[in-house]
This record gives structure tokens, sequence and C-alpha cells, in this order.
């Protein structure tokens, strides 16, 4: 009779859980973090880091932390407690992508248009439709 009851009730009121799906609420509306507060939690770890950039990260209950240090860009990852920090690979198993290097390809990423030429060796047309950059220490 106990487990018809306790099965009865199970039927009328189901007990749903949120955490982390797509049909919870919205985790980055209590959960935030600063650039200050994840500069205070690196400066632990790496004491001359810069946070340059705090977004979402693709896996939930976590963000993305755009840094630079020594003149080196990187990402790191915050879990929303702020007690746990990892630095490593966010690979797409279905899409067979790494979207932590796409992303760190994207921080990266320098606008050719910016080198200064002034001082270059240039050969053949200066109007040419690609262009290769060669730097090279000649001491």
């Amino acid at each position: 009779m106990f487990r018809r009851l306790v099965f009865l009730f199970m039927l009328l009121f189901p007990l749903s859980v949120y955490g982390f799906s797509d049909m919870g609420t919205d985790c980055t509306k209590c959960h935030t973090l600063s650039k200050d507060e994840a500069g205070t939690l690196l400066k632990e770890i790496i004491p001359n880091a810069k946070v340059l950039e705090i977004k979402n990260s693709p896996i939930k209950g976590f963000w993305e932390v755009d840094m630079e240090t020594g003149g080196k860009k990187g990402l790191l990852y915050v879990d929303f407690s702020k007690k746990f920090l990892f630095a490593g690979s966010i690979v797409d198993i279905k899409a067979k992508r790494n979207l932590s290097q796409e992303r760190f390809t994207e921080l990266n990423k320098i606008d050719v248009a910016s080198i200064p030429l002034d001082d270059a060796l240039i050969l053949g047309s200066k109007d040419a439709k690609h262009r290769i950059i060669v730097f090279d220490d000649p001491d």
C-alpha cells in the first residue's frame, strides 16, 4: 500500500531539476565575475596577469577569462563558484572542433595592415594582390 502511495505521489507531483539545462534559468543573472574579481583570483596563480575580457564559456557554469601576461595573450576558465580554474582545451565532440584553440587564435590575431613596412626590403610589385612578410634578425 505504501509503495502505491509513493508511486501515485511521484506521478502527481513530478520533480524537475533544471541545473545547467536549457530549461532552467539563466545562471549569469545571479552569478557574476568582474575584471577586478578575476584579477584578484588570478593574482594568486599568475601575479602579473591582466584580465582583458570575461564572457560565458562554451561549458555552462564557467566563464572564459581572456588575459595577458608578459605580452602574451591566453585564456582560462573559472567556475561560477569562483573556487576552480582550469587552463586547457574545450573540444566539441560532435563537431570535432577545439573551441579553446579557435578562441585562442581569434584572441591573438594580428592585423597585417598594422605592421610597419617603412624600413622593409620589398621584393616584387608593391601593388601585388598577395604579400608575404618575413621577419628576420640579422644579428
